[in-house]
């Protein structure tokens, strides 16, 4: 079988210049493309946009579940941090710039230090770390 490569993700959004000024203030994404309808951003190896519901249905000829209002979590975007005080640190931050405080950074136990915060559409993301092994 031949596999395929993720080149992008694309986030929709039912209104894309408030979800992208959410990515460019408050996590530091460059936007690299701005249209009415579409904004693409600056992100080392895989793409991501933000694309409107009603141009995707345009699209796609209509597809119906673009048509269809969204309730709920439609993505979730992980973030990995290089250290558990980056997590705090970039949480502490995204939240006093607008992110949806969801979960505040803790220890998990398959060994991260995670938050979760959410985006102005209703997504919930989360920053991680990876703890560091302590000898026993």
């Amino acid at each position: 079988m031949k596999s395929v490569k993720l080149e992008g993700i694309t986030l929709l959004a039912d209104d894309v210049a408030r979800l992208a000024l959410f990515y460019k203030e408050v996590l530091g994404f460059e936007i690299v493309v701005e249209e009415e309808h579409y904004v693409e951003f600056s992100n080392p190896g895989i793409r991501l946009a933000i694309c409107s519901r009603s141009l995707m249905a345009e699209n796609t000829d209509s597809y119906p579940s673009f048509r269809e209002s969204r309730i709920g979590q439609a993505v979730e975007l992980n973030f990995e941090c290089d250290s558990p005080d980056q997590v705090y640190a970039l949480y502490d931050e995204f939240v006093s710039k607008g992110a949806i405080d969801v979960t505040a950074p803790q220890v998990k136990p398959w060994g991260h230090t995670a938050g979760f915060f959410g985006d102005p559409e209703g997504n919930v993301h989360s920053l991680f770390a990876v703890n560091p092994i302590t000898p026993a």
